[in-house]
């Protein structure tokens, strides 16, 4: 747990940013098994190290998975998980052939949505009561 909360610092800034993300197979189909599952897992971290962020976090079941994504403020969150979608979606169809079937419709592997919640720090109220606390000049 100490790692999650380790201050990164950029050029220019200081930061602790995480994300959640959820990411569902295309109509729920139940596609994972563990090895499919621990395979992503390599493949999710390879993509962020190339993002310049730190997979902290990653699980899933039989038709969704689970990231906590530590990231810098330079990053968009919305072309992280594009690279992560396409990337692990391309690199399981290569590697596992027996994974094609579930493609057979929409060729995708992923659902087209995802849920991204942005997670650690001070509760919202704690934020907003220390904002308002704030000594501002006459």
């Amino acid at each position: 747990m100490g790692d999650i909360q380790k201050i990164r610092t950029g050029r220019h800034c200081v930061f602790v940013m995480h994300v959640h993300l959820v990411f569902v197979t295309k109509f729920r189909h139940t596609v994972f098994t563990d090895v499919h599952l621990k395979r992503m897992k390599e493949i999710m971290r390879s993509v962020c190290t190339d993002f310049e962020c730190k997979l902290v976090e990653f699980n899933g079941e039989t038709n969704h998975v689970h990231l906590l994504v530590d990231f810098p403020p330079k990053v968009a969150v919305t072309k992280l998980v594009n690279s992560l979608k396409g990337v692990s979606s391309r690199r399981l169809r290569q590697e596992f052939p027996d994974l094609e079937r579930h493609y057979w419709l929409a060729n995708k592997l992923w659902s087209g949505s995802y849920f991204a919640g942005t997670v650690g720090g001070a509760p919202l109220s704690v934020v907003r009561q220390y904002i308002e606390q704030q000594n501002r000049p006459v």
